[in-house]
């Protein structure tokens, strides 16, 4: 098998590894009651999706 001749430098590694980040989720505010929702996902809140009814939501009294 072959073998490196010579050691990969902490500057080398790390410019090969300068694309593995971690990218945090878009949120948006849901235009029907202002919660923070993830972009194509029904509102946990309402239960609305691009405007219309998804998920029928039952009222805590």
């Amino acid at each position: 098998m072959a073998h490196p001749k010579r050691k990969t430098s902490k500057t080398r590694r790390d410019k090969r590894r300068t694309h593995y980040k971690a990218v945090a989720p878009t949120y948006v505010s849901c235009p029907n009651c202002g919660s923070s929702v993830l972009y194509h996902r029904v509102c946990d809140n309402c239960g609305h999706y691009r405007g219309q009814l998804a998920i029928e939501k039952e009222a805590i009294a």
